[in-house]
């Protein structure tokens, strides 16, 4: 069975891992935002670590299409802290996604304010 993922970082078109996504027959089906409820962080400025609170920003992220039963090994590949939960989106659409387990953010660089993961690296590299 095919389900929407959404992703916030390395696991995007063109960067690190995005890979582990291909290699594992995901399809992309749109760029999206979350709902404004979400905060994030760089991880050491390696990957970055998404959060939901009351009040946070909207993050731009990508939909893909991927089987379910592929979900643990693609989760096996990400980085220690980061894990699947439920991210409601900007449309009121809720879908999995990688979040963040707060112990990875803690003393982190929040980068919430460029709204993204690929905004922020080209700031970084600007």
């Amino acid at each position: 069975m095919k389900i929407e993922l959404a992703v916030n970082g390395t696991l995007m078109r063109g960067l690190e891992l995005n890979h582990n996504l291909l290699e594992l027959g995901a399809v992309f089906v749109e760029e999206a935002l979350t709902a404004p409820l979400y905060r994030l962080w760089s991880i050491n400025d390696q990957h970055p670590a998404m959060q939901r609170f009351s009040d946070g920003g909207q993050i731009s992220l990508e939909i893909w299409n991927i089987d379910s039963s592929s979900i643990g090994e693609l989760l096996s590949c990400e980085p220690a802290g980061l894990s699947v939960g439920k991210i409601l989106l900007a449309d009121n659409r809720e879908v999995l996604g990688i979040l963040g387990e707060s112990f990875l953010c803690e003393g982190m660089q929040e980068i919430t304010h460029f709204g993204g993961w690929r905004e922020y690296k080209v700031s970084a590299n600007a």
